[in-house]
């Protein structure tokens, strides 16, 4: 744990992009009710803990906060992620959350809060891999094979950043969850996964020696909450960002669930 936390210091202390927040007073939601859901398969956004299984991470930390400074009740729920979308879409929960990356076909779709943490995409691979250092390495030998959850950031990065642009290509192969991809990878049944930087930091921190990042990173994305199209609970999410962001908070939880965590197990 401790060459971990020396090697991705700089960069996860980075992750958080801070800018100048509004410390304004936020608006009171009077003991309201915010349904919110998640998968419990993004270590350390979200996840099971080991020792009582209940849900916790990064982003339950994040919306329990909100919903405290708002003056309202989180009600957590767990969800797939290939229907997350639509049932947040739909209104059957007011916010979801599961390392979604914020981007334009989404945007038609849902709403967003204002990013929460920027990260960058790269490869992981297991810890003796040798064969790939990078995009143009994986693409090149047609041997390798991608593990993927569809539908993902992550699957269409491989998909169109990688390789060749064929949703159908035969070098990825589809998980039900990221979880279940890298655990794949760990087997050896494929070759790498594509992981922001917290999920790999996440999963290098949780299982020492059995993984590595590698490459210069394939591109960067901001990870946002979605809320039911229209929501008024768009505002006050963002003024609460913008505060916890402000105030050291927002900071704060990402160093407990990078550093703090990994180095208590």
């Amino acid at each position: 744990m401790k060459s971990f936390i020396a090697a991705l210091a700089a960069p996860l202390l980075a992750l958080s992009l801070a800018l100048p927040g509004s410390a304004a007073e936020l608006p009171d939601l009077a003991g309201r009710t915010i349904k919110a859901v998640t998968e419990n398969a993004y270590y350390p956004l979200n996840f099971a803990d080991p020792k009582t299984n209940e849900g916790i991470g990064l982003e339950y930390d994040l919306i329990n906060e909100i919903g405290k400074r708002l003056n309202a009740k989180v009600e957590w729920s767990l969800s797939a992620w290939d229907v997350m979308i639509e049932a947040v879409k739909t209104g059957q929960f007011d916010v979801g959350a599961d390392g979604i990356t914020i981007n334009a076909e989404r945007e038609e779709q849902i709403d967003f809060t204002q990013p929460f943490i920027t990260v960058d995409q790269y490869f992981l691979v297991r810890a003796d891999e040798k064969r790939i250092t990078g995009f143009k390495s994986f693409a090149e030998d047609t041997s390798l094979l991608f593990g993927a959850q569809s539908g993902t950031s992550a699957f269409y990065t491989a998909i169109y950043d990688v390789l060749d642009g064929d949703e159908a290509n035969p070098r990825v192969k589809l998980f039900d969850t990221f979880g279940a991809s890298v655990q794949a990878l760990k087997s050896g049944d494929v070759d790498a996964v594509i992981a922001d930087q917290a999920a790999s930091a996440g999963y290098i921190g949780a299982d020492p020696g059995a993984f590595k990042q590698v490459g210069e990173p394939i591109k960067s994305e901001p990870l946002g909450l979605i809320l039911t199209p229209g929501s008024d609970l768009v505002g006050p999410f963002n003024a609460a960002i913008d505060q916890m962001r402000a105030d050291g908070t927002l900071d704060a939880l990402i160093k407990k669930w990078f550093f703090e965590y990994g180095q208590a197990k």
